[in-house]
């Protein structure tokens, strides 16, 4: 299905134009596709990477964080100082996200929370400057609400799967968008409604990044 929406030939493409990824990567590549474990991917993971840069990101929280993957792509970005809060309700896969940002040398900028990460970033201040949403869809705006005061000031949020992921329908999606009224499923009704209220929020302006299954970046103008 993500084939037809995002060509394989346009993500291959994007993918040679990137950053290239090191042997940590290449074997959590190797491991998701082995394993068929639903990750950003390098095409997006060079996004990731270079949105951190422009932004000058210095703090990272990821709503959902699997094995590591994404957490991997924008440690190599922050500065010596700099930290990420990867979350997971999965041990195993927190615990392989140790060992993956340990190989990297970028264990002393992760924390690492077991838990719901909505209610984990209560207990953290702000300011982020990147925030990544990609836990249950139908909890994006939930998620949203949670972090929305603690991005910076020039921060972004970005949302995985703004386009499809597993159950997901993309023309329920696309017209649930357009303001039309559809019987669809939960993932999806879930993201077209973050979709719409991140972006009628003034305090952000939102595109979509077509790649991978649809990334929505979100940038704090105020």
């Amino acid at each position: 299905m993500t084939d037809e929406i995002v060509p394989a030939a346009t993500a291959e493409f994007a993918r040679t134009l990137g950053p290239e990824p090191d042997d940590v990567l290449e074997a959590m590549d190797a491991q998701a596709n082995e394993e068929g474990f639903p990750t950003v991917g390098p095409a997006v993971g060079g996004w990731l990477q270079l949105l951190a840069r422009m932004v000058d990101a210095e703090r990272v929280f990821e709503f959902g964080s699997g094995f590591g993957y994404s957490a991997y792509w924008f440690a190599r970005a922050l500065p010596v100082d700099g930290e990420i809060v990867l979350t997971e309700v999965d041990a195993d896969e927190l615990d392989q996200a140790r060992e993956y940002m340990s190989r990297g040398g970028f264990d002393d900028h992760a924390r690492y929370e077991l838990g719901d990460a909505i209610e984990t970033v209560d207990d953290y201040d702000g300011p982020f400057d990147v925030v990544l949403i990609d836990n249950e869809k139908h909890r994006y705006r939930e998620a949203f609400a949670a972090v929305r005061e603690k991005v910076a000031p020039g921060g972004v949020v970005v949302a995985d799967n703004a386009m499809t992921a597993g159950p997901m329908d993309f023309a329920a999606l696309r017209a649930l968008v357009a303001g039309e009224s559809v019987d669809t499923d939960e993932h999806t009704r879930g993201v077209a409604e973050y979709l719409d209220h991140v972006g009628t929020d003034p305090d952000f302006e939102t595109v979509l990044l077509p790649l991978g299954e649809g990334v929505a970046v979100s940038h704090r103008t105020h």
